[in-house]
């Protein structure tokens, strides 16, 4: 069956301290994949930060100088947990295989010397893991904002209805205060020359 996946969507980044295997691991994949090499933990944890939302598949070795794989892994699981992370150790990094499982630091394990067309099937597989979770986080994301337009268009509609409620009351108060001052003037002046009806309690009552 055809794969109809873009592989090349997102990128792989694979860190190595050993030239020959990240000239090797190139040249194996660059046709499938969209690749990123790295020599050591800094260089991979700078592309990583420059290109974070490129990148959705990080494989490092673990044996490297200065700072190991498994924590360039649990460092771009801090920075990018969605990313899917790969170790690739000997059988004798065991202990270090079994640790970075249990913190949730990996997503698979590849024994080196490792066989390219079982790694192209891991890298195919894990990609798609990735591209899965972008598009779920993208259909949530489209989910909330349609709720919080809703939400918003409800509150709007009960503001106005509220507000249609109040101006009723409102208009029949200004009515009755308009009243007042339109027939206040007469009044006195019908009572201008009586002072005890200017201050006939029973008139003013009514209003």
């Amino acid at each position: 069956m055809k794969d109809l996946q873009d592989y090349k969507k997102f990128a792989i980044l694979y860190v190595d301290d050993e030239e020959k295997s990240l000239k090797y691991f190139a040249r194996a994949f660059e046709d499938q994949f969209w690749i990123f090499t790295a020599a050591n933990a800094e260089e991979g944890m700078k592309l990583l930060e420059e290109h974070k939302d490129e990148i959705g598949l990080l494989m490092t070795d673990q044996r490297m100088p200065g700072e190991k794989g498994v924590r360039l892994l649990e460092r771009a699981r801090q920075l990018r947990p969605r990313i899917i992370r790969v170790l690739a150790t000997a059988y004798s990094d065991m202990d270090a295989v079994i640790a970075a499982v249990n913190t949730g630091s990996i997503y698979k394990y590849v024994t080196k010397p490792w066989d390219p067309p079982q790694l192209e099937m891991t890298l195919k597989r894990g990609l798609e893991f990735f591209m899965v979770q972008q598009e779920r986080d993208q259909l949530l994301r489209e989910k909330m904002d349609t709720l919080h337009h809703l939400m918003i268009a409800d509150r709007i509609v009960s503001l106005g209805l509220l507000a249609a409620g109040m101006s009723h009351h409102i208009r029949n108060s200004l009515v009755a205060v308009k009243t007042f001052l339109d027939l206040a003037p007469s009044k006195l002046q019908e009572e201008k020359l009586d002072l005890d009806s200017l201050r006939n309690p029973e008139f003013w009552k009514d209003y």
